[in-house]
């Protein structure tokens, strides 16, 4: 049966700028290929899969050192967690699971699942902390508020704007790191704005960005100043 998953010989993966190998000398070379440009969007992808094959095992157990140590000294991350608690839930090592995603996506919250940690696009530390307590926001949201997760926009909206607000991912230095902004006026509301519609787009009751945008609009007032379970933005 022919293959019509995209173009995987490897000819066709060196016409598009990426080299099939592990050898060192191969890796290195992909790699230059990669930031001076010549490697096309195709090969960059399965540049980074086969990275992210290979690292798998150590991409997965650096996240789940993070997250052992997060969960155990990090002030935000334990304050999420008591008061989760405090609602009849728990987030523990068992529930939030340190996978390689195929994706850019740096984690996620399932109501049955749990949380999971994209080992392979979390970088450091902080990154870890970020997104935990992102999909924490949630978490708790998904307790205390009953969130309709399918079918209605308007609740992810708000459990996303909230989640962007109080995890510190949208702080002006890690915005400046990971976006290059330099702004200072009104940065952190148009971080939070930004990535609130970008989750909303994402899931498949979404017609379009436009509408992502427009809900993301319609609960803001609502939405952005709640800080539950903090009394002001944390961080």
């Amino acid at each position: 049966m022919p293959d019509d998953q995209g173009s995987n010989t490897p000819g066709e993966q060196q016409s598009a700028g990426y080299v099939p190998g592990d050898g060192l000398l191969t890796r290195y070379a992909n790699y230059f290929r990669l930031v001076s440009g010549r490697m096309t969007d195709e090969g960059a992808q399965q540049w980074k899969l086969d990275r992210d094959e290979r690292n798998n095992e150590a991409d997965c157990a650096r996240c789940e050192k993070h997250r052992d140590y997060l969960l155990m000294y990090s002030p935000i991350i334990r304050f999420m967690r008591q008061n989760i608690n405090k609602l009849g839930g728990d987030v523990h090592s068992e529930n939030i699971r340190c996978r390689s995603c195929t994706n850019l996506s740096k984690g996620g919250f399932d109501k049955d699942y749990g949380v999971q940690l994209c080992a392979n696009n979390l970088r450091h530390q902080g990154d870890v902390e970020d997104t935990l307590a992102h999909e924490m926001v949630h978490a708790y949201d998904h307790l205390r508020f009953q969130v309709q997760w399918e079918g209605n926009l308007r609740h992810a909206a708000c459990t996303e704007i909230r989640a962007s607000t109080l995890s510190g991912e949208c702080r002006w230095l890690r915005e400046f790191w990971d976006k290059g902004q330099w702004k200072f006026t009104q940065q952190f509301q148009e971080c939070i704005r930004r990535r609130a519609a970008l989750s909303v787009a994402k899931r498949p009751e979404c017609k379009d960005d436009v509408q992502a945008v427009k809900v993301v609009n319609e609960v803001w007032d609502s939405c952005f100043p709640d800080t539950r379970p903090f009394d002001e933005v944390y961080r």
